[in-house]
């Protein structure tokens, strides 16, 4: 079958289509990326621009003709943290379906932790043995901990990278290091709260940790990793001994500044400071000299979760819609 997975995130509405069969990867067919900057155009409040959900709106008509272009089966389309936590979420919402037809849900955060580590255990197989998962979005940060297709662990931390740039950063295009200090002191009391089952496991049992999301794959091309052009099965890792130095220098740069770094895109240059300083800290706070990069993440556990149900096996994915919506 031909399905369409509609991401909305807090840079990007990203349609992939794939061709789903038993017993392959699902097939690349075509893919369509549109900014949208929602987590910029997001108050201290939590409300959407009208600018932003504007162009939301045009994106997903967009996708929407190039599944129907590409005679997709069935679409999904869906929201995370970056329409999901918004406060007018419901409105959102409600005009996409009234403007484009296109009636979009949303994931509930550990749902999101679960379908990445799905992704994550197909992409480097059972002879990783246990997988510690983390994933760095615009709104929130993934961590998952298991042994099988699906983890024992999921949990989800208000640490996005957008979010934090808003709330945390008064300025991001000239950051003090007081400001600094302080992102990372409170990055480090969300981690010390949140991760102590997590960390438990990985101590007690050593797990091959695994890092998706743009963010991560950024920093670890920043930090000498190969470029995207390898291709997708060259191995890649971030080191934890590189982040101090790519942090210190994200720092003393403008966001135009530091979209002309490698590996950095001007999408994600006003936030990848923020990203850092999150990437960094956990992986000081669980102990991890350095985490493989995973090019599959939440589109291709979707992905994978449709293909397994059409052959019987139990479907993960529960999007969420609001009654209006």
């Amino acid at each position: 079958m031909r399905l369409g997975v509609l991401d909305i995130g807090s840079n990007t509405a990203h349609l992939r289509i794939a061709d789903l069969r038993a017993g392959y990867p699902p097939q690349p067919v075509a893919t369509l990326k549109r900014r949208v900057r929602l987590a910029e155009a997001t108050s201290r409040e939590g409300v959407v621009a009208r600018a932003a959900i504007d162009r939301l709106t045009e994106a997903v008509a967009e996708a929407a003709a190039v599944a129907a272009r590409h005679r997709v089966q069935e679409l999904v389309p869906y929201a995370t943290a970056a329409v999901r936590d918004a406060a007018n979420r419901d409105a959102i919402l409600a005009e996409i379906r009234a403007v484009t037809g296109v009636r979009v849900g949303y994931l509930q955060a550990e749902q999101e932790a679960r379908l990445t580590f799905l992704a994550a255990r197909h992409w480097h197989g059972w002879s990783a043995g246990p997988i510690l998962l983390a994933d760095i979005g615009g709104g929130s940060m993934e961590l998952a901990y298991g042994s099988g297709e699906t983890p024992e662990l999921a949990l989800s931390l208000p640490l996005g990278a957008g979010r934090l740039t808003r709330h945390r950063l008064p300025d991001p295009d000239r950051v003090k290091k007081k400001h600094r200090r302080r992102l990372r002191e409170y990055v480090e009391s969300v981690l010390a709260q949140g991760i102590g089952e997590i960390s438990a496991r990985h101590r007690a049992g050593p797990a091959t940790p695994v890092a998706t999301s743009r963010t991560f794959s950024q920093l670890a091309r920043l930090c000498g990793a190969p470029k995207a052009e390898h291709g997708p099965y060259v191995a890649r890792e971030l080191r934890r001994a590189d982040l101090p130095a790519a942090i210190d220098l994200l720092a003393r740069r403008t966001p135009a500044e530091r979209a002309r770094l490698p590996g950095v895109s001007a999408a994600r240059a006003r936030q990848i400071l923020a990203g850092a300083i999150v990437a960094d800290a956990t992986l000081t706070a669980l102990n991890l000299p350095s985490v493989r990069i995973c090019p599959w993440a939440l589109r291709e556990g979707i992905l994978l979760d449709r293909l397994h149900h059409t052959v019987g096996r139990t479907r993960h994915l529960t999007l969420i819609h609001t009654e209006s919506a």
